[in-house]
């Protein structure tokens, strides 16, 4: 098993944000959407380790902000 690497792993971390943040301009809501989850399955089928997706998916559970009260 590989492990979950968390450190910038990109030359240009700033390029990489940009390149994400420009494949979305345009669409609409549902349409950024459907990017995202299809982004999420292609680079989950690239990294191909189910323990390591396991524990991405874990991490981006912690970092999602909290609910407001109603």
């Amino acid at each position: 098993m590989m492990p979950l690497s968390t450190q910038s792993n990109f030359a240009d971390p700033d390029s990489a944000y940009r390149q994400i943040v420009e494949a979305h301009r345009g669409l609409n809501d549902a349409q950024s959407v459907a990017l995202d989850a299809a982004l999420v399955l292609v680079l989950a089928n690239h990294i191909g380790d189910a323990d390591v997706l396991r524990e991405a998916i874990a991490l981006a559970k912690r970092r999602l902000p909290e609910s407001p009260a109603r």
